[in-house]
């Protein structure tokens, strides 16, 4: 009977120490992902971002591991799109949520961290004029102009970069290039689409969007593509727009792998659903380029 209770207790005590040697390893995995987490968040977002955690602290730290893990550890740290690209992507759909003011202020932080000049995140947050209305763009340059205030007490000079020097002469013809150089068909199907029902749509469309604000020479047309593209998947209201947008990134020089990241950046600010409606638009517009190869 004895030799029966020490097979039981060695056995109940072999089991424990394996599952003791399982939660250690994966104790190890999580460390090693948010040492990279919080590695890369010091690296884009700096103080500001270590703000935001300590922030969490007292109330939840569970929201604060997660932010580090999976949006840093898991999801900046992938090398598919530059980090430039990926907070001009998160500055422009934030603006056009314009729901999350402060989050918005620490990724203006952080795009200027990671190379953006002032005039490019302006360009960034005139251009969601367009998308997300007037409103939601003065709200954002109030944010980016807090958040220069705040950086220039503290000692950093940032770049201005470079001013729109762009002359238009006609406003209608200039729209109809600037359209054409994303889709050499779209300003007549614009036309067909809408000419008899709302001429002015197309005239204010092509005059006000494209040719006020997308004719503007002081952002690369790839930053343009990669902000309109995440600002419309993180709204998730426009699918056509989306579809078009995409095929455009396309035929200025978006490779298929960059605007995947897009989509997987954007399950941390406009969540999964959107992620993946967005990546289906996405397949969609793939597929359909390659059945007309």
């Amino acid at each position: 009977m004895k030799h029966i209770i020490f097979l039981t207790i060695l056995l109940i005590a072999t089991k424990g120490n394996g599952q003791i040697e399982k939660q250690t390893k994966m104790d190890t995995i999580k460390t090693e992902r948010f040492k990279k987490g919080w590695e890369k968040l010091k690296e884009i977002d700096g103080e500001a971002g270590e703000k935001v955690i300590e922030s969490l602290k007292d109330i939840s730290p569970e929201l604060g591991t997660f932010i580090i893990e999976y949006a840093f550890g898991d999801i900046y740290i992938r090398e598919g799109l530059d980090l430039k690209s990926k907070e001009i992507a998160v500055v422009s759909a934030l603006t056009a949520m314009g729901n999350a003011q402060p989050q918005l202020k620490v990724h203006i932080n952080g795009a200027l961290n990671t190379g953006s000049t002032i005039n490019e995140l302006k360009e960034v947050i005139l251009q969601m004029s367009v998308y997300s209305g007037f409103p939601s763009c003065i709200n954002a340059m109030n944010s980016l102009k807090e958040v220069l205030n705040e950086r220039e007490k503290q000692g950093i000079k940032d770049t201005i970069g470079d001013f729109s020097n762009t002359p238009i002469a006609d406003r209608l013809k200039t729209g109809e290039l600037e359209l054409s150089k994303l889709d050499s068909t779209q300003v007549e199907k614009l036309k067909i689409a809408y000419n008899e029902f709302s001429p002015e749509l197309v005239q204010f469309v092509l005059e006000y969007g494209y040719a006020d604000i997308f004719s503007r020479d002081n952002l690369e047309k790839k930053y343009r593509q990669i902000a309109t593209i995440s600002a419309l998947t993180a709204l998730g209201t426009a699918e056509s727009q989306l579809k078009f947008h995409i095929n455009a990134g396309f035929n200025i020089g978006l490779t298929e792998t960059e605007i995947k990241e897009i989509m997987l950046l954007m399950t941390v600010y406009s969540g999964f659903p959107s992620a993946i409606n967005g990546m289906n638009v996405l397949k969609k517009v793939v597929n359909d380029r390659n059945s007309n190869k």
